[in-house]
């Protein structure tokens, strides 16, 4: 894009000298780009703004117009760079919701970023079941939230994906004859419920139940210990203290992959510090 704002200062200050030689030299551009930056503006507006002859460079009347305009023009963004800063100058406070996998999998790349162009923002990062992220968001308590996202957000909600895992069946690794019938750890709510209750269904079972307890990291124990089988996201599985003890089973069919996304108030897209996030999070 043209920085159309450089052309007007261009202009003033060739108004003001009336001279090529000593603009060109004060504002550290070629006589060419000066003379090619005039004759740009002339063409834009229709009309000539200098007149140049035997004792030198005069404006033309509607230079002296044009004049009054830039000065005018260049205030008036003066006074709105005032009001709104520079975005590299944000500060304030962002609340982050995450569960402790993507606290560790995902965030120090996915806001390395926004840390770096904006040093002096807050990040306040707060942990959780994965489950609660989009209630929590949904409620105000975050202002971002790193979490599952289903197929369809709720209304208020826009999310993106910043990565996809695979959804895998577990079991203890040293669980006398393991298979994948169970008994199962499910949580009582969340995607990956809802996920492996789809599973379930497209194998005509119902599962056996060991119990419901939230929280992955809560499963994934359980599962150590021998407890039952369960469905898990493998990114949480890679990055478990206890995934030496797990094994992986066959299951079939394959359940569908889990994406997992940012999502913030479509609202707050609006918000300095969120649009400038969202913004560095781009596909």
């Amino acid at each position: 894009m043209r920085d159309d704002h450089r052309e007007l200062r261009l202009f003033l200050h060739l108004a003001q000298s009336l001279n090529f030689g000593r603009t060109s030299l004060d504002c550290h551009v070629s006589p060419a780009t000066l003379t090619r930056t005039v004759q740009r503006l002339e063409a834009e507006l229709g009309h000539r703004l200098f007149d140049r002859g035997p004792r030198g460079v005069s404006l033309t009347a509607e230079g002296h117009r044009f004049r009054a305009y830039a000065v005018q023009a260049l205030e008036l963004w003066q006074a709105y760079r005032d009001e709104h800063p520079d975005p590299a100058e944000l500060q304030g406070r962002l609340a982050v919701f995450a569960t402790v996998t993507a606290c560790q999998a995902l965030l120090p790349d996915l806001l390395a970023p926004f840390r770096a162009a904006h040093p002096q923002v807050r990040l306040d990062l707060r942990t959780g079941d994965a489950a609660a992220a989009l209630a929590r968001l949904d409620e105000g308590e975050a202002d971002v939230a790193v979490a599952g996202i289903p197929a369809r957000l709720p209304e208020p909600l826009v999310g993106r994906t910043v990565a996809v895992t695979d959804l895998v069946l577990v079991t203890a690794r040293d669980r006398p004859d393991p298979g994948p019938d169970g008994p199962f750890l499910l949580p009582q709510r969340g995607l990956v419920r809802e996920a492996a209750d789809r599973w379930f269904r497209a194998r005509g079972t119902v599962p056996d139940l060991a119990c419901e307890p939230d929280g992955h990291e809560a499963l994934l124990a359980l599962v150590a210990l021998g407890c039952g089988t369960r469905m898990v996201p493998r990114i949480v599985l890679e990055h478990s203290a206890v995934r030496d003890r797990i094994a992986v089973l066959p299951a079939d069919p394959a359940p569908a992959p889990f994406p997992i996304g940012l999502c913030v108030r479509r609202s707050d897209l609006r918000r300095p510090l969120v649009a400038a996030l969202w913004s560095l999070t781009a596909d």
